[in-house]
């Protein structure tokens, strides 16, 4: 396949978004892109800055962190998929085998690769989430190319090496230097690689950082071909990615750096798109849709019940939160692979429902 080619066909993957002079910068609007994707950015180092303040970096995430980070954030967002897709009468009814399908085939494999070995189970979901955490910041990028008609296959080329660096080098660097104190589900579900890997990663990222602020400098100075949405998508990927992962050796600054930048804009998203459904969904989708505290209590309920029995009944962390430990013995060969089953389907089911070519009613405008 050709670089051109391959072009047309990940573009013509953006969902179908119009180019519009100056609004047609913005994904949904001025206010919320700038909130979910700079405003989430700043929290998240600012919740950084105040870690450091309260010594907690070199301490797995506390619980005040925990909560909204990964609770209210985190696992919330994953059930979002969910909301978008098994609430949605005529979206199930587009697509049943697919959405059935996937389900059932996640919940068979993860219960094949638990059995076979805890570690294998968390390493083979660690590895599908960085999968789906690097493709949804290369995904916000194609969206911005598309709102404002960005074409040009060198440009294409700038922003994917951009965007793809400034989440694959650190996690590369973090291979090459384990162990460390945090880790993405699992102590120790990485694999290491030579440290060599990061040597020869780091001035490819430094060249394709350089190429894209350049490209984007330049075209700030010719007031032409501006993409303020697509470079604060790029520049806070790379700050918080950088800072989160090389810059600190920390499960709180991981935690704070990680989840928030990659969960609210998908809420958002998620909700964005719920709206512009109301109108042709049922009722119980058009109430919980109605408002976004509606919409966020029914995924902050699912997410509590999840971690509930996440924490009874196999981690025994937040007695205190969730009440005392149940003892499942043999049976968590199917508790777990049952309790990570919207994980994985959020995981895979991200990679259809967004897609302009299997969604030709997609709109956010």
């Amino acid at each position: 396949m050709t670089a051109s080619s391959l072009q047309v066909q990940v573009e013509a993957q953006a969902p179908n978004i119009s180019a519009k002079p100056n609004a047609g910068w913005w994904l949904f609007s001025a206010p919320v892109d700038l909130s979910v994707f700079l405003g989430s950015a700043v929290v998240s180092l600012l919740a950084l800055w105040l870690g450091a303040q309260a010594g907690v970096l070199n301490r797995d995430a506390p619980d005040w962190a925990w909560i909204p980070a990964v609770l209210l954030i985190d696992v919330a967002h994953v059930y979002s998929t969910g909301f978008r897709v098994y609430l949605d009468t005529g979206e199930l009814k587009r697509r049943p085998l697919l959405y059935a399908l996937v389900p059932a085939a996640g919940f068979a494999a993860s219960v094949f690769l638990y059995s076979r070995g805890e570690l294998v189970f968390w390493r083979a979901l660690a590895y599908l989430a960085v999968f789906h955490f690097v493709r949804q910041q290369y995904g916000w990028v194609v969206l911005y190319r598309a709102r404002v008609g960005e074409r040009g296959k060198l440009g294409w080329m700038i922003d994917s090496a951009a965007v793809y660096m400034a989440t694959i080098y650190p996690l590369i660097y973090w291979h090459a230097h384990l162990p460390r104190r945090f880790w993405w589900f699992l102590a120790n579900d990485f694999t290491g690689i030579p440290e060599v890997a990061a040597a020869i990663a780091k001035p490819l990222y430094w060249t394709a950082m350089i190429l894209y602020a350049g490209r984007s400098i330049f075209a700030w100075a010719l007031n032409k071909d501006k993409n303020p949405g697509k470079d604060i998508v790029v520049i806070t990927t790379a700050v918080c990615w950088y800072v989160g992962i090389i810059g600190c050796n920390s499960d709180y600054a991981f935690t704070v750096t990680n989840v928030i930048i990659h969960g609210v804009p998908y809420l958002a998203l998620v909700y964005w798109y719920a709206r512009s459904q109301r109108p042709r969904a049922a009722r119980p989708y058009r109430f919980l849709s109605h408002d976004p505290f509606l919409f966020l209590g029914l995924l902050w309920i699912l997410a509590y019940a999840e971690e509930m029995f996440w924490d009874r009944g196999v981690w025994h962390d937040r007695s205190w939160f969730f009440g005392s430990g149940w003892e499942v013995g043999s049976l968590k060969l199917v508790l777990v692979p049952l309790l990570a089953l919207p994980q994985l389907v959020h995981y895979v089911l991200d990679g259809f429902v967004w897609r302009r070519k299997s969604n030709p009613d997609f709109h956010l405008v």
